[in-house]
């Protein structure tokens, strides 16, 4: 499923018109966005929680040449689902 199809979908869930879902959607995301990336945790009860992590300093290798490299330290977006979400999915 892209943006377009869960537009269409949270439209017709929510009554709505898929102008209105896309500009609630994108904001929604966008809010996310900015909270994790300015380091805070955003939870959704039953969803998922979406919140940066750090990775360490590691070394890796030139995947052509076979030689050893640093991959410097980095903070990443990452995602937990919830309880409900993982039952769900389970089924």
């Amino acid at each position: 499923m892209n943006k377009g199809e869960l537009v269409d979908k949270v439209a017709e869930k929510a009554n709505v018109t898929k102008k209105q879902a896309d500009a609630v959607l994108t904001a929604a995301i966008d809010s996310i966005m900015e909270a994790v990336s300015s380091g805070d945790k955003v939870t959704l009860v039953g969803f998922g929680s979406f919140e940066p992590r750090e990775r360490k300093e590691r070394e890796g290798r030139n995947p052509k040449t076979g030689e050893a490299m640093q991959i410097p330290a980095t903070k990443v977006p990452a995602f937990s689902a919830g309880k409900l979400f993982k039952e769900m999915v389970g089924k």
